[in-house]
């Protein structure tokens, strides 16, 4: 009998390929193990066995798998499920959330060794001159791989060169593939065997006397054993020692120490082993603890709606507690990779080493490691805190998920494929697990609080501060007015200059707000008015001070800031707009002696880019911080009395429906981290228009008013929650092309869906790499089944992949688009 498997492969492909296997192989596979497999003329891919059956496939041969790469299964079933899940609901492949889901140490590719063909008789006088270096290179080695080969002959494209070598029977090429993973091994060392013995201890301190350095390191190798009983790393006793490597090498080399090597987790707690006991809850959140306990009763999705720094927090650790007890698992998703590293503190102070981090600022290696915990179900991972991409864990017994700040659009995955809301993904995980889910958020997202309303998820709220803290006092300044009456300094309304002023005297923190990075979105000569644009993309370029440079934010296109401009040759040249670096810049100037910090995508760039800001801010090491909408994530700061929101009309004028809700959630979270403690906080908001109804409800704290406005409007206009939202973005460099096959496919659209389809239309940026970009929304109502429209417009693309000068525009979905 022959057997087979159907494959998932990481490319998006529609269909599972299907192998062949032997009987034995049949016996020892099973679904969720990884296989190396060929695919195309020579690649070999990893696969994920999806099941083992006995069906031939009809229209192909099946080709045999390469290799077995895992003993165990590292997928489970309900992963498995909740990928497909995924596929299906998001218009994408199975492949595509394979690739994206599991760490990129997992999938192996194959990569191309060159080798000499030393059964071909070599004419070495035909051979050209990049030829030959090839070919003398492998007289001297018996393989070489692409990048050497590209290094020898100093080409990219060596496809040309190697193809002539294959022609003329010089070499073989052979696929071959690498583990990327490697343990990380500690060097530790210890007195040499024949040294443990008195006499022979004292013999060898006698003819170290003439080495004095090798001396110090075994004298302190007995200092470290006297005072602790743990093994001795190399590091340690080089510091203790203040020898260098090489003398302990010499030493290892004399067999006077013995080196061995330990297997550690690269990701481990440091902490006390007494962890501290959970905080009391007050009375309105044990109110709420109460209600989000009924709501879990009743299996319902439960939104914890409570106002910023009332501690939600604390509830969400009294639940984690309560899942632990049980033996079960709990996830902590939160949207930015800012708010982990705080939060990290927090919960492990509580439960110690059980907690794990995910997220993709952690090495592939460590990212590897939180993978293997999480499926052994180890007690380190018993709870895992990270961004959305911790959905993708092999949980097998999850009894928690918490959501918090579900209303942020940063849940939402933009490219590549699957394009995945991570708080709607986490509800059907928590259905396919049975688990809890809880949803927090100061400012819940209109869907969410519209499904709270109508009794499809249940509610608890929190409606006050902890400790009875007065929320933040909200004071709206004109900038218009102030700058008729030349009361600006800079970009600093004189109210907003006395406050930072007054908050500085009396030993408090600042934080500014100003949605923007750079030092000024654009450049504009005021002779001709010409401002430099992206060659790639259709948008000026930022400019950026303390690199002096125009950057391109879209394609990451930059160049050297020009002296003069390039279209009439003249000095005059003016930056308009400010963003973080110029709002920076002018603290400098205005408060000479506060200590400013500057937080946004430019200053955190590396892993712990975020947790040396946060940390230096909580420890008041500076005065003021200034940073883009990293800020406003539920960041705890004890000593802020002051937030100063540069200019809340840019987030205002903005082409989209969420714009207003948008608005009202950043505003009031920024708002959120002021007087968190005692004294009540200030916060000043600059706009040209302050009787803007969202900041005047922002003002007020009313989020009823703004939740049943915004509901009002997306009901008359066909927005969600009332329809259902896709967004079809086509790609192509060519103009015209687009334009006609845009037309096409939306005209097919309006014959089959009638008339809730809006354009083709192009986005506000309309260009980007090159690319041309377009747009189609198609809104669905509720009465309207959701399958089989995507049934029907999945039908389309089939039609449109058919026509030739078609095929080249690239599709892409967006379903429930944000």
């Amino acid at each position: 009998m022959q057997y087979f498997i159907d494959v998932i492969l990481p490319i998006p492909l529609e269909k599972l390929f299907t192998y062949s296997i032997s009987g034995t192989e049949a016996e020892f596979l099973r679904p969720g193990m990884r296989v190396g497999v060929p695919f195309g003329k020579s690649k070999i891919y990893t696969g994920l066995v999806h099941n083992v059956h006995n069906n031939k496939p009809e229209i192909y041969e099946a080709k045999e798998i390469d290799r077995i790469l895992d003993e165990h299964p590292i997928i489970n079933t309900i992963q498995l499920k909740h990928w497909q899940w995924i596929a299906d609901y998001y218009m994408c492949t199975i492949g595509e959330v394979f690739r994206s889901a599991v760490p990129g140490a997992f999938l192996l590719e194959s990569e191309t060794l060159i080798l000499r063909n030393d059964e071909g008789d070599v004419d070495e006088s035909k051979l050209e001159d990049d030829e030959f270096l090839v070919y003398e290179a492998l007289q001297h080695q018996a393989l070489l791989k692409v990048q050497e080969v590209s290094a020898i002959i100093d080409r990219k494209n060596i496809l040309p060169v190697l193809n002539r070598l294959i022609e003329k029977n010089v070499i073989l090429l052979k696929e071959e593939m690498y583990e990327q993973y490697k343990p990380k091994l500690v060097r530790y060392v210890k007195l040499g065997k024949d040294y443990l013995e008195e006499e022979k201890l004292e013999a060898l301190l006698n003819d170290l006397s003439r080495a004095p350095k090798q001396s110090q390191v075994v004298l302190s190798l007995f200092q470290i054993q006297a005072t602790n009983k743990k093994p001795i790393k190399v590091t340690e006793l080089e510091q203790a020692s203040g020898g260098s490597k090489a003398v302990i090498k010499s030493l290892v080399k004399k067999e006077i120490l013995e080196e061995y090597f330990v297997r550690t987790d690269r990701v481990s707690y440091d902490g006390e082993e007494e962890n501290y006991d959970l905080k009391d809850l007050n009375e309105y959140q044990k109110k709420a603890f109460e209600d989000v306990s009924k709501s879990f009763a009743e299996d319902k999705v439960t939104l914890l709606h409570g106002v910023t720094s009332s501690g939600k927090t604390e509830v969400y650790v009294k639940l984690i507690e309560e899942c632990i007890q049980k033996g079960k698992q709990a996830l902590y998703l939160l949207p930015e990779i800012a708010l982990t590293t705080q939060l990290i503190s927090r919960l492990q102070e509580y439960f110690g080493e059980k907690v794990s981090v995910y997220h993709s600022k952690y090495s592939v290696q460590e990212r590897v490691e939180v993978w293997n915990n999480v499926l052994a179900k180890k007690d380190k991972a018993q709870i895992v805190i990270g961004a959305r991409s911790a959905l993708f864990l092999p949980y097998s017994d999850l009894g928690l998920i918490v959501v918090d700040e579900e209303h942020e659009s940063s849940f939402k995955q933009f490219d590549p494929a699957p394009r995945y809301h991570a708080r709607d993904a986490a509800i059907v995980l928590a259905k396919l697990h049975n688990s809890n889910i809880l949803l927090g958020s100061a400012t819940p997202s209109v869907e969410t609080f519209y499904n709270a309303k109508t009794g499809k998820y249940g509610y608890a709220s929190i409606t006050r501060r902890f400790g009875n803290v007065l929320m933040p006092d909200i004071e709206l300044v004109d900038i218009k007015e102030q700058s008729r009456k030349r009361r600006m300094k800079g970009h600093f309304s004189e109210r907003l200059f006395l406050a930072i002023q007054e908050a500085l005297d009396a030993g408090e923190q600042v934080i500014l707000f100003q949605n923007r990075r750079g030092y000024a979105p654009i450049v504009e000569c005021s002779t001709c008015g010409h401002s430099p644009q992206c060659p790639n993309c259709d948008v000026s370029l930022t400019y950026h001070q303390y690199k002096k440079q125009l950057r391109c934010h879209y394609c990451g296109y930059h160049m050297a800031l020009q002296e003069s401009c390039q279209a009439c040759g003249s000095h005059t040249l003016d930056t308009k707009g400010f963003g973080t670096e110029q709002v920076e810049k002018e603290l400098e100037t205005l408060f000479p002696d506060a200590k400013t910090w500057r937080m946004d995508l430019d200053t955190t760039r590396g892993k712990h880019g975020y947790e040396k800001i946060i940390t230096a801010f909580e420890q008041q090491e500076m005065d003021i911080l200034v940073g883009t909408q990293m800020l406003t994530k539920g960041l705890d700061f004890r000593n802020v009395s002051l937030v100063g929101i540069m200019n809340a009309d840019s987030l205002l004028n903005f082409p989209d429906y969420r714009a207003h809700e948008r608005c009202f959630q950043l505003l009031t979270q920024v708002a959120g981290r002021a007087g968190r403690t005692k004294k009540r906080g200030k916060v000043l908001i600059q706009s040209y228009n302050p009787y803007h109804q969202i900041l005047q409800q922002v003002s007020t704290h009313d989020y009823d008013t703004m939740f049943k406005e915004q509901l009002y409007e997306r009901e008359q206009y066909k927005y969600p929650p009332s329809n259902r939202i896709i967004k079809i973005t086509f790609k192509h460099k060519e103009y015209n092309k687009l334009n006609e096959a845009t037309e096409w496919f939306a005209k097919a659209l309006r014959t089959t869906l009638g008339g809730n389809v809006l354009g083709p239309e192009y986005p506000p940026v309309a260009r980007v790499r090159n690319q041309f970009l377009k747009n189609v929304l198609i809104k669905i109502p509720h009465a309207q089944s959701v399958v089989k429209t995507k049934a029907a417009i999945k039908k389309i693309e089939k039609s449109f992949n058919s026509v030739s000068q078609f095929r080249s525009v690239r599709v892409i979905y967006n379903v429930d688009h944000i």
